[in-house]
């Protein structure tokens, strides 16, 4: 299948690196390749340079965002929640009639809070939207011919890849959206990814869900003395 990763962090890394291998077609989508491939230091999170993983995976295609659009029939999301919707609405026609996997977290960063939440890497970024809106939501309206569809953002997007690295696979991923062919695709996608416990919690509503467990998943990982992100899974057991 001829999959577009929107986004060049390490979630977006971790999908596309993951795509090829399992023999897809995948076009990477950046607002300028040039710049991309231009820089030479790690970025804020610490992954080298993206020249650098392009070359340690040759079959990957690097476009501007509406050019990857165009080229897929399947869209995955990891544009920064805070520029989501502003670039995926440019990309509105490209985006016509696919299904949207969407992983993106609301965060709002360097933001003034009256009780800030230290964390061992900054203050902890709010949530906006937050309770009576979801960015999966905000994804859907703004693209009304694309069928969103809220997934993988409950867990580090390695983990999204390689579910088998936490407890055998054994825990639960999460999907809503309004299209049930969109979130079918979605869910073959996962078991291709090798997951086995793939709850459908219904509407697209609850993306506000979703996204709000982000802080919890933080904390979580705090508690387990993980720095950055959580090398671990959750499980609904029925």
């Amino acid at each position: 299948m001829k999959i577009a990763v929107l986004g060049t962090g390490g979630g977006g890394r971790a999908h596309a690196a993951k795509l090829a291998e399992l023999g897809h077609d995948v076009f990477v989508g950046t607002r300028d390749p040039e710049a991309t491939l231009a820089r030479s230091e790690p970025d804020m999170m610490g992954n080298p340079p993206y020249k650098q993983f392009l070359a340690d995976h040759p079959g990957l295609t690097l476009l501007p965002f509406g050019a990857a659009a165009a080229a897929a029939e399947l869209v995955i999301n990891g544009i920064d929640g805070h520029n989501a919707v502003a670039t995926l609405t440019a990309s509105a026609d490209q985006l016509t009639r696919k299904t949207l996997i969407d992983y993106a977290v609301p965060f709002v960063y360097q933001h003034q809070s009256e009780h800030p939440w230290p964390t061992p890497w900054g203050v902890m970024p709010k949530l906006d939207p937050c309770d009576t809106d979801s960015l999966g939501e905000q994804i859907q309206r703004a693209l009304p011919q694309t069928k969103v569809v809220k997934s993988f953002v409950t867990q580090e997007q390695s983990t999204v890849v390689d579910p088998q690295a936490i407890g055998g696979g054994d825990h639960t991923m999460f999907v809503a959206g309004e299209h049930a062919d969109a979130k079918q695709q979605t869910i073959d996608l996962l078991k291709s990814y090798g997951w086995n416990d793939i709850l459908d919690l219904g509407p697209l509503v609850c993306a506000r869900g979703m996204e709000m467990y982000a802080h919890m998943h933080s904390a979580i990982g705090f508690g387990l003395g993980q720095k950055f992100g959580g090398h671990f899974g959750i499980k609904v057991v029925r």
